[in-house]
């Protein structure tokens, strides 16, 4: 079956950073898109950032200049790289992976806590 798995959340204090990792296996990753999103309560789900299977990616207004994706085919690995980070980010982090060919679909994980506060 298909798994994504989200590590790298926790707290910390604004300005400070935290990288995302998002593992998955089942699907054909390196020919998958593959992004990151975040739901804050009483918020509707927000993209973040996507990569497609290319490289070429995407970010949402409220991270640009401050957040970074990247993906490591090689370990099926997508990663996001949070900066100067703000309480406005707190928010339960989700990876998605939008498979084309084998097993295509979307397929979500489990999310990671991110909480920015002093």
């Amino acid at each position: 079956q298909v798994q994504v798995v989200e590590s790298g959340g926790g707290l910390v204090q604004p300005g400070g950073s935290l990288r995302l990792s998002c593992t998955v296996s089942g699907i054909i990753f390196s020919i998958s898109d593959m992004g990151w999103y975040r739901q804050a309560p009483g918020k509707q789900r927000e993209l973040i950032a996507t990569i497609r299977s290319g490289g070429g990616t995407n970010y949402g207004d409220s991270v640009k200049g401050r957040f970074t994706i990247s993906r490591d085919n090689a370990a099926n690995t997508v990663y996001l790289q949070m900066n100067s980070l703000k309480p406005e980010d707190t928010a339960v982090y989700y990876c998605n992976a939008q498979s084309k060919i084998f097993r295509a679909g979307s397929y979500w994980g489990q999310g990671t806590q991110v909480t920015v506060s002093s």
